[in-house]
């Protein structure tokens, strides 16, 4: 999951990790994401969620979004690591098989979607 992130699926998510420390930061990066690309962005969760085992919000985007989004969510992220995963009803494959990391990858608890 080293690999750039690739264009080639109609929907995507962005989970953007952070900690205590870094939650100012997150906060402000989530909400200029908001504004700048009027992208629907979810809630900062203070608390791991599904399979998230830190801190994040997803943000919702397209392929139309993508090749805008992307470069810009890479030079703004500052320190925070980022999971792009294409958004295509399989939980399991979205989270591994179709996911790319921005910065260094989070441990994610896929049993959850385990068939």
């Amino acid at each position: 999951m080293s690999r750039a992130p690739v264009n080639q699926y109609d929907a995507y998510h962005a989970h953007v990790y952070f900690d205590a420390h870094t939650l100012a930061f997150a906060t402000e990066l989530c909400q200029r994401i908001a504004n700048e690309f009027s992208l629907e962005v979810g809630r900062i969760h203070q608390k791991p969620v599904g399979p998230h085992t830190r801190w994040s919000c997803q943000v919702k985007f397209t392929h139309a979004d993508f090749d805008r989004f992307i470069p810009w969510l890479e030079r703004h992220r500052g320190t925070l690591s980022v999971l792009v995963h294409a958004d295509t009803g399989d939980d399991l494959a979205d989270h591994t098989t179709h996911a790319y990391w921005l910065g260094d990858a989070v441990k994610l608890n896929v049993q959850m979607f385990k068939r």
